[in-house]
């Protein structure tokens, strides 16, 4: 089972912005901390992380013949982006969406997210561990549901 794992806008700042809301982990400490949490499930993850909304589009839209599901934080574009939204919706990927922070918690404006309605669920407030529990859900709902490739 392959699992892609996509990380939106200014997650590349981890560990440097809003420490106070993201902590002092950085993309490469929370990339090599899943590694080690997929080898615990059993799987193969890939880490992609873009500022660019259209590379994470085409990250999407190539991973339908590779990837069984898709674990993502598009960071603020959840809150914009139709296209990333348009994208999951097109390539018929299971895909969970987290965040690290709880977005009800937050600005108004990052209470509504484009991605929730294409996506099984969303899951966020926990940190690291929000990553941990979407991989979990993607890999449960796969073996549930017999939807993953055999390898």
């Amino acid at each position: 089972m392959k699992i892609l794992v996509i990380n939106g806008v200014n997650m590349n700042m981890l560990g440097f912005r809003e420490q106070e809301k993201y902590g002092t982990m950085t993309l490469k400490d929370l990339e090599k901390e899943l590694y080690a949490f997929s080898f615990e499930l059993g799987i193969d993850i890939n880490t992609y992380q873009s500022n660019y909304e259209g590379e994470i589009v085409e990250k999407i839209h190539n991973a339908k013949e590779e990837f069984d599901g898709i674990v993502i934080n598009a960071g603020a574009y959840t809150h914009t982006s139709i296209a990333i939204r348009d994208a999951i919706s097109a390539v018929e990927i299971p895909t969970v969406e987290v965040h690290m922070t709880n977005i009800y918690k937050r600005e108004e404006f990052r209470h509504h997210s484009y991605l929730s309605g294409v996506c099984l669920g969303q899951i966020s407030g926990f940190g690291i561990n929000s990553y941990k529990l979407g991989l979990k859900a993607i890999v449960d709902y796969l073996i549930k549901d017999n939807k993953f490739k055999q390898q």
